[in-house]
């Protein structure tokens, strides 16, 4: 095995074992058994358990910030709710390994934390296209950091909740999401489906 393939497999181990575990249930030790290799080679390649961890937590943030940013480019705003729904709810469900480290150690409610570090940035941008949508709309565009904040701790919440409960399915889930974030609760639809679809 190459350097570069014996560094993606201890990866590899390392995220499924973050993901069962967490970052203080797993060891060196038992990523170095799982990928049948030394303790050595882990440390030489990552330094010990805070380095291998932090490259994994890196490489979700990455990904999911990526598939959440690119949602959010142009259409009617409706619509980039909706793909914003599905690409978290996307992200849990591709990704449920991923998602489980990046909420297992720092909970959406943390002030502080990777996870609540991503959605703040994902709240940024957010926040830059409801202003837009408020000041055409001759909202106060002041306001669009709360109208972001709600909107993207929601739809997070309801993402981690998902994570363990997978009923109902991924677009009902982004559908009565984008219910209550569109309608709110005075004017929730009795059925609500997509427009995408």
């Amino acid at each position: 095995m190459t350097g570069t393939e014996r560094r993606q497999q201890l990866l590899s181990v390392a995220r499924a074992l973050f993901a069962e575990k967490g970052f203080d249930g797993a060891s060196i030790e038992e990523i170095a058994h799982r990928a049948n290799v030394s303790k050595p080679v882990v440390y030489e390649h990552f330094g010990g358990k805070e380095g291998i961890y932090a490259v994994v937590v890196d490489r979700e943030t990455q990904a999911l910030l990526d598939r959440m940013v690119s949602t959010l480019h142009g259409g009617h705003p409706r619509a980039m709710l909706e793909q914003a729904a599905i690409a978290l709810l996307s992200y849990v469900e591709d990704s449920h390994d991923g998602f489980r480290i990046l909420v297992r150690d720092s909970p959406v409610a943390s002030s502080t934390g990777t996870f609540s570090t991503l959605l703040n940035d994902i709240a940024s941008q957010v926040e830059h296209i409801l202003a837009q949508q408020f000041s055409s709309r001759g909202y106060d565009d002041k306001l669009a950091a709360l109208y972001a904040q709600a909107l993207v701790g929601m739809v997070a919440l309801t993402g981690q909740w998902w994570l363990d409960a997978r009923k109902p399915k991924r677009d009902e889930v982004a559908a009565h999401l984008v219910n209550l974030a569109w309608n709110g609760l005075s004017h929730l639809e009795h059925k609500p489906k997509l427009r995408l679809n």
